[in-house]
């Protein structure tokens, strides 16, 4: 039988390189360690700067490296994975939640978002910032899209805001139905990107909850976790500490 399409094509540089990159890590570098820089490892392994990125850009996305701002390139250390199964359903803020509340704004959801809410495009609603802490560094962002409908009884400011405390009790007056969850791959925007302490760009894992109550979306939760850093699992484990 002839040479099918697929073996023939040859393995791209770079992936070959990632390889001898990740054994690299294996033998010569330890847990946060910061690697040399890209002229001197593609000097190393004699390769072009722009195959070494595509190698590099590769073993970030896997989690074996990490880019932080001001040091450089670092070994990553194990991921560790954090429960997202909607096994354990509770409105955000209850009970031993890991989440911290930031602050809270009136503003307009995200085309998609309001989609899920169901409520007309460009209309108010109450959005929550939140972080996710692991010794003391922030390894999540989320940001918690209320409508008004949703808080009735909540009391506001002159301008219609109120703290993110107040927000989520409110909320959590209501009768929660269920969850849905998706979860995708992404880069971090600028905003979460300064909050993670990671490049514009990185890859993330982006994970969005729906929060159903009286047959219909209640609020949106649109949860950023640095890639490097979490495994999401989908087990009935209880929630496990992401490392840092």
């Amino acid at each position: 039988m002839g040479t099918t399409q697929l073996e023939a094509v040859q393995e791209p540089k770079y992936q070959h390189l990632k390889t001898v990159i990740g054994e690299a890590l294996d033998s010569d570098f330890a847990v946060g360690e910061i690697l040399p820089n890209e002229r001197e490892l593609a000097a190393r392994f004699g390769v072009a700067r722009a195959t070494l990125r595509q190698a590099l850009e590769q073993l970030e996305l896997e989690g074996r490296l990490q880019r932080r701002r001001g040091v450089g390139t670092t070994v990553a250390p194990p991921r560790v994975g954090v429960d997202v199964s909607t096994t354990q359903q509770a409105w955000p803020g209850v009970g031993d939640d890991a989440w911290q509340a930031q602050d809270s704004v009136l503003g307009t959801a995200p085309a998609a978002v309001a989609r899920l809410l169901e409520t007309p495009a460009g209309e108010s609603v109450h959005v929550v910032r939140r972080v996710r802490l692991s010794q003391g560094q922030a390894v999540a962002a989320e940001l918690l899209y209320v409508p008004s409908a949703s808080v009735a009884g909540l009391t506001a400011d002159a301008d219609g805001a109120a703290s993110a405390p107040a927000v989520l009790r409110e909320l959590q007056h209501l009768a929660l139905d269920g969850q849905d969850r998706s979860v995708e791959l992404g880069s971090a925007r600028a905003d979460d990107a300064k909050e993670l302490d990671r490049l514009p760009g990185s890859p993330v894992l982006v994970v969005t909850t729906r929060y159903l109550s009286g047959g219909r979306t209640a609020a949106v939760s649109v949860a950023t976790y640095r890639a490097d850093t979490c495994r999401l699992t989908f087990g009935d484990s209880p929630d496990l500490v992401m490392a840092s």
